[in-house]
């Protein structure tokens, strides 16, 4: 494995460590998804021999976006692969494996626009990987290099286990906040549920009914005035709303039967 730094064994390999636990740290309440991923295009480019490094995303509806890179060609190219459907990093976001090339002067067959462009910004070698779990692909990661010749597999092995923890990490913070969201949902949904038993009970003392039948008048005023029965329940609570109103449409609506 080919590391920047003079001291292999003791600065390149310590901070290869820190980067896996940098890369592991998802749960803080300041999580920003961006920063982390700038972090992994960044370590990348410090740790492995290559010249820049890029990182597509896909976003809530399932598109490939650019999210990270670590130099001003970066962004281009990884644009370009997306809007001209071509390139390594799409195919291995399509086919879920790696996907390289040790000279991009000669791919003009497989990615005739793209390798073109690539060589013009001065990047001759790439190395692509999916960022995946289990059959789950989530985006892509580019590395580039200014020199031709093949991969190191040491190398690639290292920065697929970098994507890994990375891509472990976002899932677990995207399933994380979407728990955060059910729970709060299931909160509001249980708080509403003890306003509108509260709001029964007062109806039904008030005018001197059951609740079952505080309830029917509660649930049919909101139909017919359009408005969610927990709101209106919280305003008769509050003292905004009084239970005769409900009550009287309700009877003119019997009466009305």
């Amino acid at each position: 494995m080919m590391w920047h730094g003079e001291d292999v064994a003791t600065t390149g390999h310590q901070r290869l460590l820190d980067t896996f636990v940098e890369l592991a740290d998802t749960l803080t309440d300041d999580f920003d998804v961006i920063e982390f991923l700038q972090l992994l295009v960044d370590r990348c480019v410090e740790l492995f021999d290559v010249d820049a490094a890029g990182l597509l995303l896909t976003d809530a509806g399932g598109e490939l976006r650019l999210v990270a890179s670590s130099s001003e060609h970066g962004p281009f190219l990884e644009l370009f692969q997306l809007q001209n459907e071509e390139g390594p990093c799409l195919e291995a976001f399509d086919l879920a494996r790696p996907v390289e090339h040790a000279d991009l002067a000669i791919a003009g067959e497989r990615w005739p626009r793209f390798s073109a462009a690539a060589v013009d910004a001065g990047f001759v070698a790439v190395q692509a990987l999916p960022m995946r779990l289990r059959a789950r692909v989530i985006g892509a990661l580019n590395l580039f290099r200014h020199h031709p010749g093949d991969w190191d597999p040491a190398m690639v092995r290292t920065a697929a286990a970098l994507l890994d923890v990375a891509t472990i990490g976002i899932l677990q913070h995207r399933s994380i906040h979407s728990q955060h969201v059910l729970t709060e949902q299931l909160q509001a949904a249980l708080h509403s549920r003890v306003v509108i038993e509260q709001a029964k009970g007062l109806i039904a003392e008030r005018a001197g009914i059951d609740v079952t039948t505080a309830f029917d008048a509660l649930r049919r005023y909101a139909r017919q005035h359009n408005r969610k029965i927990g709101d209106l329940a919280e305003s008769v609570i509050a003292g905004r709303f009084e239970p005769g109103e409900l009550l009287g449409d309700s009877r003119r609506g019997h009466h009305r039967r």
